[in-house]
């Protein structure tokens, strides 16, 4: 179990560690925290990134060295650190490189940020193409048959079809709600986010609103 190998192989602070997220995305950090559900990673760029306990797969003793920040100009540490968010290209693992370039296509037709794009596929489809879930959902960004319809894709399962249809979708929703409002609709549907006037209380959809927003770097 995840949360029980956090506990035992994380204390409060530690030195370095390689941390492994289910995407296949691996990365170094300065330290892992856990509070609660929440896994508060220390950035050796400085920052801190925030995920759901439940996207570590693990984490090791990284033991590349790296200079200690007390060994640095004392010059550039005195500057304040550039609040700079990870580029798509930092968050891809390896199952979703070779969609990047679709992508950031999607996003850049639409306007939106491509790393909420690639957020919203991680946790949707964990970037199966051919993935299809029990109520008939398809592809990467898991259109629904109406949706598909509606947005007028002929084949659901052709990936770059499927991911411009998806970031389309998510745009109308963005234009009609903030950012953590329309993932919320992206999931339960925009009925429902307007019916309970927030995210909805389902705890599926909070789940999803907490893993997508933190993937995406989004506050």
């Amino acid at each position: 179990m995840v949360l029980l190998g956090l506990t035992l192989l994380v204390p409060s602070r530690v030195a370095a560690e390689l941390v492994t997220l289910t995407s296949g995305r691996t990365v170094s950090v300065r330290s892992v925290r856990i509070d609660g559900e929440t896994a508060v990673l220390a950035l050796r760029g400085g920052g801190d990134l925030e995920c759901n306990v439940a996207l570590i797969r693990d984490v090791l003793p990284d033991e590349v060295p790296y200079p200690d920040p007390d060994d640095l100009d004392p010059v550039a540490l005195a500057r304040p650190p550039a609040a700079r968010p990870l580029t798509l290209a930092e968050i891809a693992g390896a199952d979703s490189r070779p969609y990047l370039p679709m992508i950031e296509a999607a996003a850049s037709r639409h306007k939106v940020d491509p790393r909420l794009v690639h957020a919203v596929i991680t946790v949707e489809s964990r970037f199966q193409a051919r993935a299809r879930s029990r109520k008939g959902a398809m592809g990467l960004m898991q259109l629904m048959p109406a949706t598909a319809r509606d947005l007028q894709v002929r084949n659901p399962y052709d990936p770059a079809a499927n991911i411009d249809a998806g970031v389309r979708h998510l745009r109308t929703l963005l234009d009609r709600f903030d950012v953590r409002l329309a993932v919320a609709a992206y999931n339960a549907g925009a009925g429902a986010v307007q019916r309970f006037g927030g995210v909805p209380p389902f705890r599926e959809t909070q789940a999803y609103v907490r893993q997508v927003l933190s993937l995406a770097g989004v506050s």
